[in-house]
Formats: structure tokens, sequence, C-alpha cells
């Protein structure tokens, strides 16, 4: 018989930053469930032995730095994208088997899904950065058939272990390729912690952008990055960081407590709020 009140989490360490009790928290309420969301702070060494006892207290949780690459490792068994990506955020049981899955990928695109339903279509993307969530954006945008993906990093090493990794549409350059790169570039993707409140401004000249050029931000502190008001007074369409934290929620959710939740206005206005609140 299914617990009828069913216990998640997201772990990490640190993890007091996390807005994700605020959006699990929201839906609970939403759909008048019995369960709950918690906030654990697990440390690097104690992480082994908590996902060894998650079976016996929790049907699943969120996993985030430094954790994705461990929980890859212990969990046993993986969904396509967590296979691709070799990172997990997402826990579950199954079949009396632990799952890892990751979302990432279909958080960013689901945001792009309804903010530009047309990027798609676009056949050349241009990603800065070659970090952990440039491997699930690289996966995104290949899974959806964007034709030429550019993945850019200022230690070149990098991008090529991410063309390497995805092979196929996928090709490495360093940051000084980035003005010839923008001049057909049709969707431009920050991967990296530039424009973050406290760290420098992704510095690039956006004019050689064509006119139909989206460019987005996986970073949501602020909602509006440096890179996005420059891009807003090109009068480019733009799109921020913050809607593929509130997609990337919804698939665990749906398997922790049985109901697909909807990434709607009131849910983004609160989880703004909250980071208002924290300047």
């Amino acid at each position: 018989m299914a617990d009828p009140f069913p216990r998640a989490f997201v772990c990490g360490h640190p993890i007091g930053h996390s807005r994700s009790p605020i959006i699990h928290g929201h839906w609970l309420a939403e759909h008048h469930l019995g369960g709950s969301y918690e906030r654990l702070d697990i440390a690097p060494e104690e992480f082994q032995a908590f996902v060894r006892e998650l079976p016996l207290t929790y049907v699943g949780g969120n996993v985030t730095i430094p954790h994705k690459e461990h929980a890859h490792r212990l969990t046993d068994r993986h969904d396509e994208a967590a296979e691709i990506i070799g990172a997990v955020n997402t826990l579950w049981l199954e079949d009396g088997r632990l799952w890892g899955g990751n979302t990432d990928a279909y958080g960013f695109a689901a945001n792009l899904d309804a903010a530009v339903p047309d990027w798609e279509k676009k056949s050349a993307a241009t990603v800065l950065g070659a970090g952990g969530a440039a491997l699930a954006i690289v996966h995104a945008l290949q899974s959806r058939g964007v034709n030429e993906i550019r993945i850019v990093n200022r230690t070149l090493a990098r991008a090529q272990a991410l063309v390497d990794h995805f092979r196929g549409s996928t090709s490495a350059h360093g940051w000084e390729a980035v003005p010839e790169l923008l001049s057909d570039t049709e969707i431009l993707i920050n991967t990296t912690s530039l424009g973050m409140h406290g760290e420098p401004e992704v510095m690039l000249d956006l004019s050689p952008l064509p006119a139909s050029a989206i460019v987005t931000d996986i970073v949501y502190v602020p909602l509006q990055t440096p890179l996005l008001t420059r891009a807003a007074e090109r009068g480019l369409r733009t799109v921020d960081g913050l809607g593929m934290l509130l997609h990337q929620a919804a698939p665990g959710f749906a398997r922790w407590f049985g109901v697909w939740p909807q990434v709607s206005t009131r849910l983004r206005e609160i989880v703004v709020a909250d980071l208002e609140d924290e300047k």
C-alpha cells in the first residue's frame, strides 16, 4: 500500500539557497496532497550512507551540487538523460530499485517551449561554458534536432571533451572565436556562472547576432542578467533561467506524489518574490 504521506527531499552541500522546497511546497498545497518535501544538508562524506538508507524514509528526492555525479554512481538504474549526461538530479524508487534521472535537459527545453515555441526550428546554437550545466543543455539541443551546436570555453580542452562525449552536431571553440560564431548563431546560451550576483559579467559584443536570435541564460539570480539586458536592448528575444528551475522540478514531483504539476504564473510569482526578498 502506498504511503499516504510520502516524503521527498532536496539534498546538497550547502543547500540553504535552494528554492526547491518553495516549488514543491506550492504544488503539494495546490493539489491538496498529504506529503512533504524537505531541505537536507548532506556533506560529501555522508552522501553514500544517506543514499543507502534513503528507501527507509523517503520515496525519492532531488540531488544538487556537489552530489550529482556521485548519485549517478550509486543508483541501480538510470533514465536516458542521466545515462548520457553522467549526472543525476532526481532519485526515485521503482520495483525495489533506486533509479536516478536527470531532468535538467527537460527543464531547459520546456522553458524554451513555453517562452519561444519556435526555438527548436533554429539550426545553430552557441553554448557558452563546458561544465555540468552545458552537458544537460547540449543533450537537450541534440534531442530536439538542433543541427549545429558550438561549445565555447576559455579552456578549449574542456569544450573538446564535450564534443568527444556528444559527437555528431557539436564543435569546440575558444572564447576568441565568439565574434565570428555569433554572426549566424540563432540561439545563444550562457551556461556559466558569469552574470550571477557577485560574479563578473559575460563580456560579449552582441551586435553580430542576427535580429531573429534568441538569447537565454541559466542564471536566475538576478533574473535579468546583464547579458539578457543587453540582448533585450538590441531587440532580441530573451529567456531567463528561472523557468528551467521550475520545469525541471515537475518530473520528480510526478514520480513521488503521482500528479504532474503545472508551472504556472502564480508559482513563478511566488519564487520571484522570494528571490526579491533575499536582496
